[in-house]
């Protein structure tokens, strides 16, 4: 059901994860740089699991409860993520190669929690309509 709107959250967070992660840069090093999601296997990990598994929630439309599930799984990989990148841009930014500044890939996380929270909201919602229903006949 693409036309679902919980479906469309999906999406752009299949585009946010999978594919902007390697437009925008994480940080900039001291020395001119430009730090991407691709240079590190863990961040691209991450990334395109969270891809895959919004794709895979996109098309379990007919199993509302396990999209939902598949959904909170998805954020708790977007708030790993989110804490490996506070804990490197914090704690390692004098060890590592002199970051100069953090670039806009770290709010990244962010934008696909708010758009999962938004697409978990719309399953309940068409949870409880469906449970209405069924409780009318």
């Amino acid at each position: 059901m693409i036309q679902r709107i919980q479906t469309l959250y999906m999406i752009l967070v299949v585009i946010v994860a999978g594919g902007l992660s390697f437009v925008f840069n994480i940080y900039t090093l001291e020395k001119g740089g430009d730090v991407f999601a691709k240079d590190d296997l863990l961040y691209v990990g991450l990334f395109m699991g969270s891809a895959v598994l919004a794709l895979i929630a996109i098309f379990l439309f007919k199993n509302r409860k396990l999209q939902f599930v598949l959904n909170r799984f998805n954020i708790l990989f977007h708030l790993i993520l989110l804490g490996i990148f506070v804990y490197r841009m914090l704690n390692l930014s004098g060890e590592m190669e002199n970051i100069s500044e953090k670039g806009i890939g770290v709010i990244l996380p962010f934008v696909s929690i708010v758009l999962l929270v938004l697409a978990n909201r719309a399953i309940k919602k068409d949870e409880d309509l469906v449970k209405s229903v069924d409780r009318l006949r």
